[in-house]
């Protein structure tokens, strides 16, 4: 359903540590995407991927992603009701879709995710 959250990325330093603890106590299944970073399932609801990213906290240690129809659409809102458009439209390859970043008028960092 478009403006509900459907993808969570969460930062860490250590992806094996992660992919324990995560697997363990919740039994989330992981896939490898490319070095640096893990899609999980957790089965039942939004599911999301694991970044190695041991320096870089600035924006938090989540990204958070809203599902939309339309990214061009959506992001030609953002500046106007006072959000940064961080990062356009782009294909994530492997038939995962497009995604977007952007800043809301708080400075936090959500994403924008859509099939086309």
């Amino acid at each position: 359903m478009p403006g509900s959250f459907c993808h969570i990325e969460i930062k860490v330093k250590d992806l094996k540590i992660a992919q324990d603890f995560y697997g363990k106590i919740f039994n989330w299944k992981f896939e490898e995407m490319e070095p640096k970073y893990l899609s999980f399932s957790t089965g039942d609801g939004v599911g999301g991927g694991l970044e190695l990213n041991e320096k870089d906290w600035s924006d938090g240690p989540f990204t958070l992603y809203i599902k939309v129809d339309d990214i061009p659409a959506t992001l030609k809102q953002i500046s106007p009701a006072g959000g940064e458009i961080v990062k356009e439209k782009t294909e994530i390859g492997g038939d995962f879709g497009f995604y977007a970043l952007f800043r809301d008028p708080f400075g936090n960092l959500l994403g924008l995710w859509s099939k086309t």
